[in-house]
């Protein structure tokens, strides 16, 4: 006699939600691993449909395209005026902050609002000389979500936050290029601060820059060229 198995039928709905958040903050945590930023906002399209949040995240893309955060080229366009070569990590803390007003983020800790306050009135000093990753978690403590790699060698973004979603996440950009030896190795023994990213106006306002940022940052093109 042959056994046959019952189909289990489909799963929960709120299993299928809880699966897609999950799958949501991996992404974020390690966008390289998961392809280009489509792959991202597709996630987002789905998990929005699945929570009945399609219309914040359709007016999420509006805004985004309205402060100049996204372009012909996505999240990654805007980002290639500011930050050298291709930062999956700055482009995932975009998605982030969406992630974060719907309930969706996971974060490792979450500043008090006196911790939060010191950072905010301690930055346009503090990122008036060049500091690197060691700086940051010396200054500021572990990050609330780190998007990249743990291995310190590498570029990440770090992110700070506390429990009120009023208060815009403050975002550490570093970067680490190659060398064009025969085996490429990092420049630099530890990731450099380009600039901090805080709030959710004009994109390119949004930016205090390092001594080190401004020096990299790319030339824009020449249209008459």
């Amino acid at each position: 006699m042959i056994n046959v198995t019952a189909h289990p039928g489909p799963r929960p709905s709120a299993e299928i939600r809880a699966y897609l958040r999950t799958q949501l903050n991996n992404m974020l945590r390690r966008p390289g691993m998961y392809g280009p930023e489509v792959a991202l906002r597709l996630l987002l399209d789905y998990l929005s449909y699945a929570e009945r949040e399609e219309d914040a995240w359709a007016e999420e893309h509006e805004a985004l395209h309205s402060r100049g955060a996204f372009n012909a080229f996505g999240v990654a366009g805007a980002f290639s005026s500011v930050i050298p070569g291709r930062d999956d990590n700055a482009v995932a803390s975009i998605y982030a902050e969406f992630a974060r007003d719907r309930g969706w983020l996971d974060v490792e800790r979450t500043l008090t609002g006196e911790e939060y306050a010191s950072l905010r009135r301690e930055l346009a000093t503090w990122t008036a000389q060049d500091r690197i990753l060691a700086d940051v978690h010396e200054a500021f403590g572990p990050p609330s979500v780190l998007f990249g790699s743990t291995n310190p060698h590498f570029g990440s973004t770090l992110a700070y936050l506390t429990e009120r979603t009023t208060e815009p996440m403050v975002f550490f950009h570093l970067w680490n290029g190659t060398s064009d030896e025969p085996v490429r190795r990092p420049i630099f023994d530890e990731p450099v601060l380009l600039a901090v990213r805080v709030g959710r106006g004009p994109f390119e306002d949004s930016f205090t820059f390092t001594p080190e940022g401004n020096r990299r940052r790319p030339e824009p093109p020449d249209l008459y060229g």
